[in-house]
């Protein structure tokens, strides 16, 4: 079997993809005039822009061939980021042993030829791939190949920017945040000094204390419009109706989860399942990290699930006074783990294996899953025993709005 390249620095490219935060099915249109652009100068009728996680390779855009992911195993570009060159070119796929019995290449739409350029961040990382294919051989000159390294380095760029503003939306909601918990913070103590000074304002009626009656009436006024201030503060930001840009709600994330991972289990012929609560379908929550976490539970999860096995996906938001907890379990009849595969991947070591169909692994999918929710303060969780599947079970806290 056919060993797959991996970047040495794997776990810190994962990390850094991860922190963009993307939904890999949501750019089409930004990136669609880069995507063409590309295929004109490279003279080619195919170009993608593709993303790869620790299991998929995602095309984000794509132009002249209509593909949203495949098994990152299968894919050119995995060789295109594990380089350390500018590019990474095959002029003939059909006569490359590495690929010559790829789908695409051995059946529709039968491509040959292949040229890469890695998408790297400032870091050295290589998110994924511009590449540019075509059904006959090509040969591209010194200035093209100039041109689509232009092109490469302005998708980075847009998504660099598409980071810098999810950051600032995620510290304005922050600061929101802050400033409700402000206002409960000192409603409370307002409310006593208000009604201690009617108390005292009272009882000094009642022995005529001109002058501090005067005061006690400058704390009650006083008071009051702090009081009135807090109230302002909490009822300022009142959710829409509709979902922000930086929330879920169960019933939109479940229907997110489907769209993408339907077609990994079609593609291996397992049973894939989403699940929702309906007592809080349609409460919002932070979607921060939650399509890394839960596509790489899941991703692995169809790696060691057998053909006609099934994963099923739990969704649950519990609603509690101070947060609300929301809870995601990914449950497979796979080939299960022994307790010291568990402490491996609690203790964030988790490393690469072979699924059951012989696909190489690539690992850090696990580890990946623990540092954000770690990042995120939550908590994971495994049931499993070796030949009876297993059960990962994330519990990632959400502020009360």
């Amino acid at each position: 079997m056919q060993k797959q390249p991996i970047p040495k620095n794997e776990m810190e490219r994962v990390i850094s993809l991860a922190d963009y935060d993307l939904d890999y099915t949501s750019f089409q249109e930004n990136f669609k005039d880069l995507a063409k652009l590309a295929a004109k100068v490279a003279g080619t009728e195919i170009s993608l822009i593709n993303l790869i996680d620790s299991y998929t390779q995602w095309t984000i855009t794509n132009h002249g061939l209509d593909i949203e992911q495949m098994p990152r195993e299968d894919s050119v570009c995995q060789y295109t980021i594990a380089g350390n060159g500018g590019h990474f070119e095959v002029p003939d796929l059909r006569a490359d042993d590495r690929f010559k019995d790829k789908f695409y290449v051995a059946d529709d739409p039968s491509l040959r030829y292949y040229y890469g350029i890695p998408l790297t961040t400032d870091d050295g990382h290589n998110l994924g791939a511009l590449c540019m294919l075509d059904k006959s051989v090509k040969t591209l000159s010194p200035e093209k190949e100039e041109l689509l390294k232009i092109i490469a380095g302005e998708i980075v760029n847009r998504l660099n920017v598409h980071r810098v503003i999810t950051g600032l939306k995620t510290k304005l909601h922050e600061a929101n945040e802050t400033k409700k918990k402000v206002a409960h913070d000192i409603r409370g103590p307002l409310g006593g000094i208000i009604g201690l000074a009617q108390v005292i304002s009272e009882q000094g009626k009642e022995n005529e204390i001109d002058e501090v009656l005067e005061f006690i009436e400058l704390i009650q006024r006083s008071g009051r419009s702090l009081l009135e201030l807090a109230d302002e503060i909490l009822t300022s930001d009142k959710p829409a109706p509709d979902l922000k840009a930086d929330e879920f709600n169960l019933i939109v994330f479940k229907d997110k989860l489907q769209k993408l991972y339907t077609p990994q289990a079609i593609n291996k012929k397992i049973m894939f399942i989403v699940n929702t609560s309906a007592n809080s379908a349609t409460v919002p929550f932070s979607k921060n990290k939650l399509l890394q976490i839960t596509g790489n539970l899941i991703s692995n999860a169809m790696k060691f699930t057998p053909v006609n096995g099934k994963v099923l996906v739990d969704l649950s938001l519990e609603i509690e006074e101070s947060h609300n907890l929301l809870k995601i379990r990914v449950t497979d009849t796979g080939i299960g783990l022994n307790q010291d595969a568990i402490d491996t991947i609690l203790q964030g070591r988790a490393g690469s294996t072979s699924g059951t169909l012989g696909e190489q692994g690539y690992g850090f999918g696990l580890a990946l899953v623990k540092h954000l929710v770690d990042t995120l303060h939550g908590s994971m969780y495994i049931h499993s025993q070796p030949g009876h599947g297993a059960s990962f079970e994330v519990i990632l806290p959400q502020v009360w709005n």
